[in-house]
């Protein structure tokens, strides 16, 4: 019965991230008809996505340091309901006012929830399975940008932009009483003030995770930033067939986290630097791939794969960290990823903007494997450092 619950409750947070997804991602594919209800320019509601990715980075670390004092089940039950509102309101929002007013709300929520997620997955789960959990937890988010973006699209289309999120405030009901029915009520074990928290952030190994963390979104996006353009505008694919091929960057995404629980069950620190040299080599090839429809794909899908696998084993080093000399930190910890994530995204798409600017499309690889370096360098301190303990 134990087993069956334990199976049970990490499918409810695969869930949970899949919905927190679902209600991040979909906004970019329904844009246009968002504006269209409200009859504003689509550039104007381009600030929403802005608005909600800054809102999110900002307030997860506010927020999970504050509700680190309090009952660990009552925090994430209580932000469901206020994600289940706030998306509700999304639905209905009568107009565009309201409109910004519910995602602000939801990007207030989002991080800590999945902080909260994250953090009951590593305490829930036996050390020899905590990181292929953890991987498929963070799969969640992968399979929501696969299957639930395209979902939401599909819905717009066929009903209005409102039943996309209506989906997810039904989705909420299920998962709030899932959580309500399988997560342990129990307080943290070691709590401290805010300072006594942030003292997390003084610790060079958590210092070059924070880079590691920073160099790879930004690697990422990139090229990633401009992948429609660079299927169909470059490689000359048609609509359809782009649609087709996005899918498959999803997958190669999802199988990514797949690979990273293996990549942290096994020694991962050690492992990442082979990662970020491979990053690195097919970042390089990428601007010569793009002149066959064939290669430019491949690329394309392996580096899709290969961003992905630094995470779990980064997130797994901040929590094991945060466990053995930060213990009042452990919440904190769990965030670090979603929080600094944000920060390389920014950095990665404008280096994306800048280098169509002045150079061209092709070129994006040869940014990326710049970034690519970075991580690499960051990577192999963090091997040593992590060695240097072993001694």
């Amino acid at each position: 019965m134990y087993a069956k619950h334990a199976r049970l409750r990490l499918v409810t947070f695969i869930m949970t991230a899949f919905m927190l997804g679902c209600n991040e991602f979909m906004v970019v594919g329904i844009l246009s008809d968002i504006a269209k209800s409200y009859r504003v320019s689509l550039s104007s509601i381009g600030i929403l996505v802005t608005a909600f990715a800054l809102v999110y980075a900002i307030s997860t670390p506010i927020l999970t340091t504050l509700t680190s004092h309090w009952n660990r089940r009552t925090v994430l039950l209580v932000l469901i309901v206020i994600f289940f509102l706030s998306n509700t309101l999304t639905a209905i929002a009568p107009t565009l006012g309201w409109l910004f007013f519910a995602r602000i709300v939801t990007a207030l929520v989002v991080g800590t929830i999945i902080t909260l997620v994250n953090l009951y997955v590593s305490i829930t789960t036996s050390l020899d399975k905590r990181p292929m959990a953890m991987a498929w937890v963070g799969a969640g988010f992968s399979i929501a940008s696969v299957v639930g973006v395209p979902m939401g699209s599909a819905i717009a289309s066929w009903i209005s932009w409102h039943a996309s999120f209506w989906m997810v405030s039904g989705l909420t009901i299920i998962v709030f009483v899932l959580l309500f029915w399988l997560t342990p009520s129990e307080k943290p074990e070691v709590t401290g003030s805010v300072s006594e928290q942030l003292s997390l952030l003084k610790d060079p190994k958590i210092l070059v995770g924070i880079g590691i963390t920073v160099a790879t979104l930004s690697f990422q996006y990139s090229f990633y930033t401009y992948i429609r353009n660079l299927i169909h505008s470059v490689l000359q694919f048609n609509i359809t067939s782009l649609n087709w091929l996005l899918f498959l960057m999803g997958v190669m995404s999802i199988l990514g986290n797949q690979i990273a629980g293996m990549v942290a069950k096994n020694n991962g620190t050690k492992k990442l630097p082979y990662v970020y040299i491979l990053m690195i080599i097919f970042a390089m090839l990428l601007g010569v791939s793009l002149n066959n429809q064939i290669t430019g794909v491949l690329v394309l899908a392996i580096l899709c794969t290969l961003v992905i696998i630094y995470g779990t084993t980064i997130q797994l080093g901040f929590m094991d960290e945060a466990a053995k000399n930060y213990p009042q930190s452990l919440a904190l910890a769990t965030s670090l990823i979603s929080i600094f994530a944000n920060l390389g995204i920014s950095l990665g798409s404008l280096s994306a903007s800048t280098t169509v600017k002045y150079l061209d499309m092709t070129s994006v690889g040869y940014v990326s494997a710049v970034y690519g370096v970075i991580a690499l360098v960051l990577s192999i301190v963090l091997s040593r450092m992590m060695a240097k303990e072993e001694i």
